[in-house]
């Protein structure tokens, strides 16, 4: 399974969303240069007011260009950047993939799945209902998250849209992906 960068996003100051930038550095261990979620310890607001020594296992955020069609059919216009991800995809399963999966961005990045995206209620800010789009219930009740994976960076490098996305399954058994 291989996919491509449609686009790069980041933003130096909080906000819900980040604007497209023609492309991203990732920085080993830490995340996007100059994005307001580099770090190696964590940097969401919620989580740092929780325990601001955790590690950041949140460095880059990744969704899948198919959610925005998705949700578009649900009446939710949506674009890349918007829901504040850092890397927009096309062609990979994100939320399919086990933990520690390991994806080869362009030339040089390397980026290793951690978990599941746990939206919060600004999602509604943004576009009202929409959280009820990206995080639901199956069948036998469980909780499922689609807005996204997160990542942390292995290994560093510049990552522009149309770049080649190469996935490395872990070796098994497999973990399923657990909310960071």
């Amino acid at each position: 399974m291989n996919g491509t960068v449609t686009a790069v996003s980041s933003n130096a100051t909080y906000a819900f969303t980040k604007p497209n930038r023609e492309s991203v550095t990732l920085l080993a261990g830490l995340g996007v240069e100059g994005d307001v979620h580099a770090g190696v310890t964590v940097k969401h607001r919620s989580r740092m007011a929780k325990d601001p020594t955790q590690p950041n296992l949140r460095q880059v955020h990744l969704i899948h260009e198919e959610l925005f069609a998705e949700l578009g059919a649900a009446g939710f216009r949506v674009a890349a950047g918007e829901l504040g991800e850092n890397i927009t995809t096309r062609g990979v399963d994100l939320l399919g993939l086990p933990a520690g999966t390991v994806l080869r961005i362009g030339d040089d990045a390397v980026v290793e799945v951690t978990g599941l995206r746990n939206p919060c209620l600004q999602i509604d800010a943004f576009r009202d209902g929409l959280l009820k789009q990206v995080v639901g219930r199956d069948e036998a009740g469980n909780t499922v998250r689609r807005a996204g994976v997160m990542s942390v960076v292995r290994d560093g490098g510049v990552v522009r849209p149309g770049d080649r996305i190469a996935v490395g399954l872990p070796d098994g058994p497999h973990r399923p992906l657990e909310r960071v």
